[in-house]
C-alpha cells in the first residue's frame, strides 16, 4: 500500500511545526518533548521520502543522520589528520 506524497508532506509539515513549538517551549537540555518531536520529524521525513520515490522515482536533497552515523564519522579520523598545536 503506497502513501500519497501529498499526505506524507502534510504529515512532515505538521511534524516540523510541532518540533518548533516543542523547541520554543524547551524546559532545559534533554527535554523529552523536544526529543520526541525531533524523532517525529525524522520519521515523517522518511515516510515522505519513500512516498515521493515510490510515486515519482524522485528524492529530496536532504538526509537524516542518526547518532550511529555521527559515531562512525568520529571514528574515521586518522591520527595523521589531527594537527597538534603546541604553545
Amino acid at each position: 500500500m503506497s502513501i500519497d506524497p501529498r499526505v506524507a508532506l502534510s504529515s512532515l509539515t505538521t511534524a516540523l511545526e510541532e518540533h518548533l513549538i516543542a523547541a520554543s517551549n524547551r524546559r532545559g537540555d534533554g527535554d523529552p518533548s523536544v526529543e520526541a518531536a525531533f524523532f517525529a520529524v525524522a520519521d515523517a521525513f522518511e515516510v515522505y521520502e519513500d512516498a515521493l520515490y515510490e510515486a515519482y522515482n524522485e528524492v529530496t536533497p536532504l538526509q537524516v543522520f542518526d547518532d550511529e552515523d555521527d559515531e562512525d564519522e568520529d571514528s574515521d579520523v586518522d591520527d595523521e589528520d589531527l594537527e597538534i598545536v603546541e604553545e
